[in-house]
């Protein structure tokens, strides 16, 4: 580590159960973001000047007037640019130290399985059920660790999969597919300082997976209602007969 590192992280370095150590295993992990909305943008700002080693951003969208409200990673001289585009310059301006990497297409099954494969953990920033069920389904066959969290209107919702640990349940096992799509922004309306709680605890999260800090909300849901400001905290048990990790671990074992 330079000193221009050690300079730039010290007040991070300080913390017990993270320092030096904690702070160079970030330097030298690798995490996908799966879409730069209001939950990515905070997310990937927030791990770049952490100082992890690798940000792969994924995101086929332009960026809209409508989004600045809570994309903040986005600016009003975006409009119209790819999201990947102008979320890798604003991260190279917080800091330059943070490599990007930018898949600007819609993800499939194939290309999905490799990237999740190329990273130690994902962020699922997305706002459709069948992207969520085609990451987690990645994450699932390659274990690797899954930070996923979703807001509509003043509600919302984290949690941490380990699909690399044998007793972790998976978000299929949470949430059926029954086919629905989930509420949009735009049918139901979202607080944009919401989506920035939430993405920020995203990247909290993602740096205790990565460092071994703290208590990880592994196998556990955090439910916000900000319109009361509730908190809760449910422990989320693995189906047997999930049709995603159950069928992973019975073709492993």
């Amino acid at each position: 580590m330079e000193d221009e590192d050690l300079l730039r992280y010290s007040r991070q370095i300080m913390l017990p159960g993270l320092d030096l150590e904690g702070q160079e295993r970030l330097l030298r992990s690798r995490a996908l973001i799966v879409g730069l909305g209001g939950l990515g943008s905070p997310a990937a700002l927030y791990l770049a000047a952490a100082g992890l080693g690798t940000l792969v951003l994924a995101d086929f969208d332009r960026v809209e007037l409508t989004n600045l409200q809570r994309q903040i990673i986005h600016t009003t001289g975006d409009v119209g640019r790819a999201k990947t585009d102008s979320a890798r310059e604003r991260i190279a301006a917080l800091n330059p130290g943070t490599q990007v990497e930018t898949v600007a297409e819609r993800l499939s099954e194939d290309n999905l399985r490799a990237l999740v494969r190329g990273v130690d953990v994902v962020l699922d920033g997305s706002d459709n059920f069948a992207t969520r069920f085609a990451v987690n389904a990645a994450c699932v066959a390659e274990r690797r660790p899954l930070v996923s969290a979703a807001v509509i209107g003043m509600d919302g919702q984290l949690a941490v999969f380990r699909p690399d640990r044998d007793d972790s349940p998976c978000y299929r096992c949470v949430y059926a597919d029954t086919g629905e799509e989930a509420q949009s922004c735009s049918e139901t309306g979202v607080l944009g300082p919401l989506t920035g709680v939430l993405g920020s605890l995203q990247a909290v999260e993602t740096v205790k997976v990565l460092t071994g800090l703290g208590e990880p909300l592994n196998g556990r849901l955090l439910v916000v209602d900000a319109l009361t400001q509730t908190w809760r905290r449910l422990n989320l048990r693995r189906d047997p007969a999930c049709p995603v990790c159950s069928a992973a671990r019975t073709r492993v074992s």
